[in-house]
C-alpha cells in the first residue's frame, strides 16, 4: 500500500497524540520504537515490559506475577503495578531460571504448584513457590524430542483432564520425509499422563510413549484448549516454496491450519493424520488442476524426496483443517475466553511472502466448542491487535508469539523480535470480559461485555 508523505505525517500525528494520550492516563507507560499500533474497535492496549530477550511463552502465577520464556536464556519473572484496565507499570523483574535450552514451551500445574518448561528434546518440571520465587529440584518429564528444523515443543496443561500434559513436536525442516512415518514421533501431537509422576520417575519417550492425538501437522507451535467442551484445537505453520503440477504456487498456498484433535476425556476426532508432508490445505484456488476442491480441501503437492506418490483422492482422507488461514502468516498461539465464545491467536508474521502478511492478533468466534465460521471461510480471523503499517515489517513492527489471557479476560502479548510484552483489553471497563463479537477479516466492532 503507498501512503503519501501527508498521510504518513497524518498518522505520525495520530501516533503522537494517542501516545500523549496513554501516558496521561496511565504514569509510566512505555512506548514502542515503532509506530503505534492499531486496537479494534472497542479495545485498547499498553506496552508493558521492553528490553527482554525473545519472550515466546508467557504463564500467570498463582499471585498474579508474569513468568516469561525468554528463547536461549531463560525464564524471567515479572512483578507489574496494576493500575487497572490495560495500565500495567513493570515494578520488578527476576530471573527465575538462567537455561540457554528453554525456547518456547511453559505451563504451571492447577495448583500453581509446579512450573513446566521445554527445550528442543525435553520437557522439564520443577517445585514452584509463587510467594517466595524459588524453585525446587528440576526433573526431566519428556524426552526424546530433538531434531533439525522445527525446535520449538509447546507445553498444555490440561485444565478439563487434569494431569495431562499436552506436547507438540514440529518437523526437521520445510518438507520432511521422516514425517510421512507414524513410528518417528515428527510432526506428531501427543499427550502424557503425568498425574502419578515423581521426582525419580523414569522420563517418557516422546517416540515411544504417549497417546497420539494427531499426526501429519508440520509445525503445530499453538496448542489451546476450549473450555466449555474441552475440545484441544491446533494452529500450524504450513510449507514454504509448495509447487504443484510444476507451478510455483508459494505466494498463495497453501494455508495455515486450525485443527481439532478431539478431547482429552474420548478417543474420537483424534489420532488422525492431518496431512503433511503430502498433503496441505487450499488457501487460494486459482492452482493447477483444482477440480471441486475449495479452501480446506487437502491438495497433493510436487515432492521430489517421499517415499510414496501421494494423489488428491488420497489426500481427501487426510483430517481437513477446522479452518484454513492465509499463508505465511505464521500462527504462533492460541488461547481461548474464559466462557469459550472466542479463540485468541497470534500472526507472528510472514518471511517467504512476496508482501508482509500476518504481524498480527486476531479473534475467533466460537460456540458450543466449534468456531462459528464454516470450514472454507476466509473471514473468521478478525483483527484485534495490528500493525498500523505493514510494510514496515518485519524490521520495525510487533512480532506477536505468545498469548495469555488472565482472569479478567485482559490479553497478554509478547513481541519476540522487538523484546516487549503488551496487554490488551476492552475500553469499557477495568475488569473486561472477553467479547463476543462476529465478522470476517476487518477491525471488529465494539464487543458486548
Amino acid at each position: 500500500m503507498h501512503i503519501s508523505v501527508s498521510s504518513t505525517a497524518l498518522l505520525a500525528s495520530l501516533a503522537h497524540i494517542l501516545t500523549a494520550s496513554a501516558q496521561d492516563a496511565c504514569p509510566g507507560a512505555l512506548t514502542p520504537s515503532y509506530a503505534q499500533p492499531v486496537f479494534a474497535d472497542g479495545w485498547t492496549g499498553s506496552l508493558v515490559a521492553k528490553g527482554l530477550t525473545r519472550p515466546r511463552g508467557m504463564q500467570l502465577d498463582s499471585q498474579g506475577n508474569l513468568l516469561v520464556v525468554q528463547q536461549g536464556v531463560g525464564i524471567v519473572h515479572l512483578q507489574f503495578t496494576d493500575g487497572g484496565g490495560t495500565c500495567l507499570t513493570l515494578a520488578k523483574k527476576t530471573t527465575l531460571i538462567t537455561d540457554s535450552v528453554l525456547n518456547h514451551g511453559i505451563g504451571l500445574s492447577e495448583d500453581g504448584k509446579t512450573l513446566y518448561a521445554s527445550s528442543v528434546d525435553a520437557a522439564f518440571s520443577w517445585p514452584y513457590d509463587a510467594e517466595a520465587v524459588t524453585l525446587g529440584t528440576k526433573s526431566t518429564i519428556v524426552t526424546g524430542m530433538n531434531n533439525a528444523g522445527h525446535s520449538t515443543r509447546t507445553i498444555l496443561l490440561s485444565k478439563k483432564e487434569p494431569g495431562w500434559l499436552i506436547l507438540s513436536r514440529g518437523s526437521a525442516g520445510n518438507i520432511d520425509p521422516l514425517a510421512e512415518d507414524k513410528s518417528s514421533g515428527h510432526s506428531h501431537l501427543k499427550a502424557f499422563n503425568i498425574a502419578n509422576l515423581t521426582a525419580s520417575s523414569p522420563p517418557y519417550d516422546f517416540t515411544a510413549d504417549g497417546r497420539i492425538l494427531g499426526w501429519g501437522m508440520r509445525n503445530a507451535v499453538g496448542v489451546g484448549e476450549e473450555p466449555t467442551t474441552g475440545g484441544i484445537f491446533t494452529v500450524e505453520n504450513s510449507a514454504d516454496n509448495v509447487a504443484r503440477s510444476g507451478t510455483d504456487i508459494h505466494a498463495t498456498n497453501p494455508g495455515e491450519e486450525m485443527n481439532f484433535v478431539g478431547t482429552l476425556a474420548s478417543t474420537e476426532n483424534q489420532g488422525g493424520n492431518y496431512g503433511y508432508p503430502n498433503c496441505l490445505a487450499v488457501w487460494n484456488t486459482d492452482i493447477p488442476n483444482i477440480g471441486s476442491m475449495t479452501v480446506g480441501s487437502q491438495f497433493a503437492v510436487d515432492v521430489t524426496d517421499q517415499t510414496t506418490t501421494v494423489t488428491d483422492a488420497d489426500c481427501e482422507e487426510r483430517v481437513k483443517p477446522r479452518l484454513t488461514f492465509e499463508p505465511h502468516t505464521a500462527p504462533l498461539d492460541v488461547k481461548f475466553a474464559a466462557d469459550g465464545s472466542k479463540a485468541f491467536v497470534s500472526f507472528h508474521g510472514s518471511w517467504n511472502s512476496p508482501i508482509p502478511v500476518g504481524y498480527r492478533v486476531a479473534m475467533i468466534d466460537f460456540a458450543n466448542g466449534q468456531p462459528v465460521a464454516a470450514a472454507d471461510s476466509q473471514t473468521a480471523a478478525v483483527d484485534l491487535f495490528t500493525n498500523s503499517d505493514i510494510t514496515k515489517c518485519p524490521s520495525a513492527c510487533f512480532r506477536p508469539a505468545g498469548l495469555f489471557l488472565d482472569g479478567t479476560g485482559r490479553l497478554f502479548v509478547s513481541s519476540d523480535a522487538t523484546g516487549e510484552i503488551w496487554i490488551l483489553g476492552p475500553t469499557s471497563s477495568t475488569t473486561p470480559t472477553p467479547p463476543a463479537t462476529s465478522g470476517g477479516r476487518r477491525r471488529a466492532r465494539l464487543p458486548r461485555l
